[in-house]
């Protein structure tokens, strides 16, 4: 799989979260009794040798009686990966109602005489990350033309207009890195998505060597266009599976071969044009219900607008997302991209319109992304953190741009935690050994159940970032970073380290 790492290594980095060998076995008996003995056993950790040329940076405070038990760099900035997304999270909380629900809507101004709809339709995105997922509107397309369809409406004489332009602003966020772009985890954060923007590939080798591989994509109707060939290679034969797209290209390569023998191999790829297939979804829902498209289907994507389409335009038919909370939460405890990048987006565009009369307000342009950041970081002032120890370009953490100190992380959750939706915060975080991305680490030992915390994975970046309660019924806040670290193939991976820390935490009696 060599080749193929070139084109998707930051997925299976993302990926290696979830490393069952990552788990700590840091033993009960061996966990600290006072404060000295914790210190010593994290530095034993920190300043192994393989850790010579890499950077630790961790702060522990503690929630009862506020002081800094332990750090290590703490006012250095690192690198966080996806613990940024805390910072996402307290900005929502913080701006949007907890029962907030994003629409989208069927839009027109045109009138409907007779059963037709004189003019276009317009399918208007709103930043809803949860449209055709399980549980939240799986059948999108069908519910609207089905809303269409009760108003009567049995003809559209006009275009179908699949409208993505409500987030002004590139459809990636700053700073993610064009080889990223292929992959699940970089999928375009629009105004109008579906599936997560995500489509599934699935390679299964022929029968015998020599023959043509079989590509499959789920869902079908996003399977892009696709050139190359991927033939069947001996069996025991190492894989060669290379996939290819240009940035803002929609059409995918595919080449070399996959061993006989095996079994298939599936990669989540990013739909290049999330609008687009959405577009298609309707439209062949609208046949379904018998509604003819006398007009074609178009794509409008930020900047082109078209406020005609809007102008006086009534609402025909509408869905809402689940609770804002309830999509915070799948994008803590998953680690969803798109789902961060799409709130700190509507979080910045509540800041544009709250801004717009006051005399500081910016005169030129600034993208919904760059509105939600000067939110947060008006956030953070009002928390006391200073605005040099948190360098953030997007909402994910995806961006090797942010760059943020363990001492204002820890910070942020001491504030987090303060607060009356603290509980509501804490249960969106995964569970050590129970689920999101902590289900399969830290299983045994004194941190099962009782660490909830937000991690964070790309080359050559670990880090986590949460709550613990220790054996001696003290509550933490935890930042731990480590950036600068690949492993040597022989050595332990670098999250077993990460997780023993935190088993200490969990372990610790207090102090005597």
């Amino acid at each position: 799989m060599k080749r193929i790492a070139t084109w998707i290594a930051p997925l299976l980095c993302l990926l290696s979260i979830a490393n069952p060998s990552a788990a700590s076995a840091t033993p009960a008996s061996d966990t600290p009794h006072d404060l000295s003995a914790l210190i010593a056993q994290i530095d034993t950790i920190t300043h192994q040798p393989r850790y010579a040329a890499a950077d630790w940076g961790i702060a522990v405070v503690s929630l009862d009686s506020g002081h800094m038990l332990y750090a290590q760099n703490a006012g250095r900035l690192f690198q966080p990966a996806s613990i940024a997304k805390l910072f996402t999270a307290a900005l929502t909380l913080s701006t949007l109602a907890t029962d907030y629900r994003i629409p989208t809507r069927l839009l027109s101004a045109a009138p409907i005489r007779h059963g037709r709809l004189e003019g276009p339709l317009l399918l208007y995105g709103m930043g809803d990350p949860t449209l055709g997922t399980p549980g939240a509107n799986p059948a999108w397309a069908d519910d609207l033309a089905g809303q269409l369809t009760a108003r009567g409406v049995h003809t559209i004489r006009g275009d179908l207009v699949a409208d993505d332009s409500y987030f002004a602003g590139p459809q990636f966020g700053s700073g993610w890195e064009a080889s990223d772009l292929l992959g699940w985890f970089a999928a375009p954060a629009a105004a109008l998505s579906v599936h997560e923007n995500i489509v599934a590939l699935t390679v299964t080798p022929a029968a015998t060597a020599g023959g043509p591989a079989r590509l499959s994509f789920a869902p079908d109707t996003a399977a892009p266009p696709l050139t190359g060939s991927l033939t069947t290679a001996a069996p025991h034969s190492h894989d060669d599976i290379n996939l290819y797209r240009a940035p803002g290209h929609p059409l995918l390569h595919a080449f070399g071969s996959i061993p006989a023998g095996t079994p298939a191999r599936t990669y989540r790829l990013a739909i290049p044009d999330p609008a687009q297939q959405a577009g298609e979804e309707l439209r062949a829902a609208l046949a379904s219900h018998g509604i003819k498209l006398e007009g074609q289907l178009r794509v409008l994507h930020w900047p082109e607008r078209d406020d005609a389409l809007r102008s006086h335009a009534q609402v025909l038919a509408e869905l809402l997302s689940p609770p804002v909370t309830e999509i915070l939460a799948q994008g803590l405890k998953r680690s969803q991209n798109l789902y961060l990048q799409n709130l700190l987006q509507i979080d910045g565009i509540g800041a544009k319109a709250a801004a717009a009369d006051k005399p500081d307000t910016p005169s030129g342009f600034l993208s919904d992304e760059a509105w939600g950041l000067r939110a947060l970081h008006d956030l953070l002032g009002r928390i006391g953190i200073a605005p040099s120890s948190v360098l953030l370009e997007e909402g994910t953490g995806l961006s090797r741009g942010n760059l943020v100190t363990p001492e204002a992380m820890v910070r942020l959750l001491q504030y987090l935690a303060a607060q009356p939706w603290a509980a509501t915060l804490r249960d969106m975080l995964p569970v050590a050994g129970v689920d999101g991305t902590l289900k399969r680490r830290m299983h045994d030992g004194p941190a099962i159940d009782r660490v909830q915390a937000k991690t964070g994975s790309m080359a050559h970046v670990h880090s986590i970032a949460g709550y613990v309660t220790t054996a001696g019924g003290e509550r933490l806040a935890f930042t731990i970073l480590l950036n600068n670290y690949e492993p040597a193939p022989d050595a332990p991976a670098a999250n077993q380290d990460i997780d023993a820390i935190v088993q200490l935490l969990a372990g610790w009696h207090g102090a005597d």
